[in-house]
């Protein structure tokens, strides 16, 4: 096709995209009970993960945040908001697949497996940062800041847009940390990262990881600090094992003798 008729391909992909967001969005604004039950769910003390710990540390004090408004307008644009944004996290698989049709084409047999295996590991791993900030790093962070009083006589009235903007930011910041492992992975193979140097300066890695946490922290205290620093380390930690066994794969491909 000439340049032109790539463009119109590529019009007719973003169309179809947006026309999918725009429906799941739609269904998302109807529900809204269902919708709001799930965002709002960490607030409340029988939240699945507060439960699980309750079984693991024993009997965890029941708690009860409200969330108040200000704007006249913004719970309604708040229920767009997070309408709009549930409806792309579902459509999403249509959207990397719709995406992944228009450049396929394009590529060799071998880079389309390489492109295969890297698009859905890292929409994976975004999924499990998104998961992991649902139901434990934001959970834990909210109730620790939502129930802390410096006195009695202080207290916490927190707006229903800070809850969900924060909500809404350290999910796409964990689901953008988790892509670390692919990240190393794609640059072990083409040859650019060793596990060498990773290992060597892994305590200055230490350092950078809590600096990145407390840039990315919504909030200064040390408790959320350590909670989104340690996800960080551990994937550090995964992507060593990655590179390393990406790389040690390499050498034994190279090493094999030509019998062509």
């Amino acid at each position: 096709m000439t340049f032109w008729e790539h463009l119109d391909e590529l019009r007719g992909c973003l169309i179809r995209i947006v026309i999918a967001a725009l429906v799941a969005a739609v269904v998302a604004f109807c529900f809204k009970d269902l919708l709001f039950s799930i965002v709002l769910a960490p607030k409340e003390s029988d939240f699945v993960t507060y439960r699980l710990f309750e079984k693991i540390v024993g009997h965890i004090d029941d708690f009860h945040v409200g969330l108040i408004n200000v704007d006249i307008a913004q719970q309604f644009l708040t229920h767009m908001k997070v309408a709009f944004y549930m409806g792309l996290l579902v459509v999403s698989p249509y959207v990397i697949y719709v995406m992944f049709g228009f450049i396929s084409p394009a590529l060799y047999k071998s880079e389309r497996r390489f492109a295969v295996r890297a698009v859905g590991g890292g929409y994976l791993m975004f999924l499990a940062g998104v998961a992991l900030n649902y139901f434990i790093i934001f959970p834990l962070t909210f109730r620790f800041l939502g129930t802390y009083q410096v006195s009695n006589d202080v207290v916490n009235m927190i707006s229903l847009t800070s809850y969900i903007g924060m909500l809404l930011t350290m999910s796409l910041i964990m689901g953008a940390i988790f892509e670390l492992p692919i990240l190393s992975w794609l640059l072990a193979t083409m040859g650019i990262l060793t596990a060498t140097p990773m290992k060597k300066y892994r305590r200055h890695a230490i350092v950078a990881i809590l600096i990145l946490a407390a840039i990315i922290t919504p909030t200064g205290d040390a408790f959320t600090l350590t909670i989104v620093s340690l996800p960080i380390y551990l994937l550090y930690e995964l992507s060593v094992l990655v590179v390393s066994h990406t790389c040690s794969r390499k050498d034994v491909n190279s090493n094999k003798p030509n019998l062509t």
